[in-house]
């Protein structure tokens, strides 16, 4: 259950929210929001979803497990904040957590009123929109608490900065 929506209240600025992964078509997502949050005089934040290890009765696997695949999410946490400022000048808030994609999303939706949009960008493969595309679009649209901006990942950053600013 989300909060009520403060973003353009006194002391609060809208954000654009970015799940940052390793698929192709996440450049596209960075490269729209970034160019949004930029032209609207937004913030924009960056999430990466780390995987939990699956049951380990070793002590410590799990948790080395869980470090070393934070240090990776943070790699391309640096490497889409790098597109932000890039491309627009943006310098975005980065967010790690452990868990299931979806519900990470949600929780971190949940916990910050600014976020006002969350920006998806889709694949432009024969298998289709990708698994976070038509997990969040599909389902869960219409009871979503944000906008979900579906960013066509065949878009050239030239025809990006045409529709975003």
């Amino acid at each position: 259950m989300s909060g009520k929506r403060r973003s353009y209240e006194s002391g609060h600025r809208p954000k654009f929210m970015v799940v940052v992964d390793q698929t192709p078509e996440c450049a596209r997502a960075v490269h729209f929001a970034s160019r949004r949050t930029a032209r609207t005089g937004a913030s924009m934040i960056m999430l990466a979803v780390v995987d939990p290890p699956d049951n380990f009765e070793w002590l410590g696997v799990g948790e080395a497990m869980i470090e070393e695949a934070s240090e990776e999410a943070q790699k391309q946490l640096d490497a889409a904040a790098r597109e932000a400022r890039s491309a627009a000048g943006v310098d975005p808030e980065q967010v790690i957590r452990v868990g299931v994609r979806a519900d990470e999303i949600m929780k971190l939706i949940n916990e910050d009123e600014d976020i006002s949009f969350l920006v998806l960008a889709a694949g432009s493969a024969k298998e289709g929109p990708g698994p976070l595309v038509s997990t969040l679009a599909g389902r869960s649209a219409a009871s979503f608490p944000v906008p979900i901006v579906i960013v066509p990942g065949s878009l050239t950053d030239e025809e990006i900065d045409a529709l975003a600013g």
